[in-house]
């Protein structure tokens, strides 16, 4: 499906929802299930904003395969391709999944689904950064993480020598595109959801309400 967007792919980097498995940190407020189930709204929606964005090529990058029933209707849904996320840590996977999607489109965004903040203004924006001639394009995250990645190149020693999962993955990651000699553009920091002040202030957004549960 060609989108309003020429030479862009977005990429949806997702865990399978499956109880015990996701959202870890919040199963003591919300039980296995009801995480998982928060993980199938937050897939639902991250897969929203992403078309709603109008890339050429919507991409699911999938964890650990492709063979989740839901993972596999939503990305039917979104007419998204969907493909399983390949290495042994986060920064592996992403940079596998960037490279490939950099060969055959010009502009390429990886975000995940933790972030009910970010919005499909902010996929263009990104999008436009990189058009603009940035090599990179990130939305900070304010655990000190970041919530989107961009890029113009194919860049994998961006992803060497970071803490995935701590709170200096963005400052780690501003040393390395500066040893990199890359240009890079930070759009406003927002905030994802992990923890359980996370998800009360999620409540507190009236979000809860507003994105129906997938059946």
């Amino acid at each position: 499906m060609s989108g309003t967007i020429p030479d862009s792919t977005i990429l949806v980097f997702a865990k399978a929802p499956i109880d015990g498995a996701v959202k870890t940190r919040l199963i003591p407020l919300l039980g296995a299930s009801g995480a998982a189930a928060l993980q199938c709204r937050l897939i639902t929606h991250a897969l929203s904003v992403a078309r709603a964005a109008t890339p050429d090529r919507l991409e699911l990058w999938c964890a650990p395969d492709i063979t989740h029933p839901f993972l596999q209707t939503s990305a039917s849904a979104h007419d998204a391709t969907p493909y399983a996320q390949q290495g042994n840590d986060l920064g592996k996977r992403m940079a596998h999944a960037l490279a490939c999607a950099l060969r055959t489109a010009k502009y390429a965004i990886c975000i995940g689904a933790d972030c009910p903040a970010l919005t499909a203004q902010h996929l263009r924006d990104a999008i436009t950064t990189l058009r603009n001639g940035q090599d990179a394009v990130f939305v900070p995250a304010e655990d000190g993480g970041y919530t989107l990645i961009g890029l113009a190149r194919d860049a994998p020693q961006l992803f060497e020598h970071i803490t995935w999962g701590g709170s200096q993955v963005m400052a780690q990651t501003r040393v390395r595109l500066q040893a990199l000699g890359l240009r890079w553009h930070e759009l406003e920091t927002l905030w994802d959801v992990d923890r359980p002040e996370d998800y009360r202030r999620l409540q507190q957004t009236g979000w809860l309400d507003e994105i129906p549960t997938p059946s």
